[in-house]
């Protein structure tokens, strides 16, 4: 018998893939992100719309003081085309349950919301709409108490329950948020379903379109909000908690506001 043993299966140079035999799948990241970009209305003569020029000086002087509320309903149809056209749509949309039920749309200009409902109609200027804030928590589907009885599947929502319900009773508006990162936190399945019957649905839905795309939902809980990133082929990449009052990608920030006041006044320039 020969005494030569063949190296064990696996080792040894050839075992292993070369580059060219590799067929790496990595996780698509978002893309096609949402930038900023002039769009100037055509309009012949300014003189039919000086209503709603007018209206645009009083929302940029709005944008460089912070804050501003304005009232569309008495703009004639043209006028109303023009605002329109000229803010056209940004990064953030909202939906707002209540009476009445309000659909938000952010335009070009950061912090500048076109509000929209049964007899509403108007902008507002800020880092998010008052009722945004206001309504959140109202309760859609109201959160529950967990009994002492746990389905099959659930291991570490209880746990997770227990400092959300915490952190929600003592956060206080000067804190920073508090953040429950679930995707580096160990659960099944059942454990998520378990929580979103805890802690029930509020008024308040968000979506941002900035890179790849966030969803926003208020829980029941006062001031836990559910933030969900997403890539560009919709698959969940970042799946969190919050407890804040708005979670801050819903927000403009007040360089925002100050360069909206900036781009609002070159529009107004160019047009005239």
């Amino acid at each position: 018998m020969s005494s030569f043993n063949m190296p064990p299966t696996g080792f040894g140079p050839g075992s292993q893939p070369g580059d060219e035999d590799a067929d790496l799948a990595f996780m698509a990241l978002p893309s096609g992100m949402r930038t900023y970009s002039t769009h100037l209305p055509e309009i012949e003569n300014a003189e039919p719309f000086a209503a709603a020029l007018t209206l645009l000086e009083r929302v940029a002087e709005a944008c460089a003081q912070g804050s501003g509320l304005f009232d569309l309903g008495d703009l004639d149809a043209p006028n109303r085309r023009l605002i329109a056209e000229t803010l056209g749509q940004g990064e953030v949309a909202m939906r707002l349950r209540g009476v009445p039920a309000l659909m938000v749309q952010e335009s070009v200009f950061a912090g500048v919301w076109a509000v929209a409902g049964a007899g509403i109609d108007r902008l507002e200027v800020g880092p998010v709409p008052q009722a945004a804030l206001t309504r959140a928590f109202a309760p859609f589907r109201p959160a529950l108490k967990a009994s002492g009885h746990r389905p099959q599947g659930v291991v570490n929502a209880p746990a997770l329950l227990a400092e959300l319900v915490e952190k929600s009773s003592t956060w206080r508006p000067e804190e920073e948020p508090h953040v429950v990162n679930l995707t580096l936190l160990p659960h099944t399945e059942e454990d998520l379903l378990w929580l979103d019957r805890m802690l029930g649905e509020g008024a308040v839905t968000i979506l941002s379109r900035g890179y790849g795309n966030c969803r926003i939902t208020a829980t029941a809980l006062p001031q836990v909000w559910r933030v969900q990133f997403f890539n560009s082929m919709d698959s969940l990449i970042l799946d969190t908690f919050e407890v804040t009052t708005m979670p801050q990608v819903a927000l403009a920030a007040p360089e925002d506001l100050t360069d909206s006041a900036a781009r609002i006044r070159e529009v107004l320039e160019a047009i005239r």
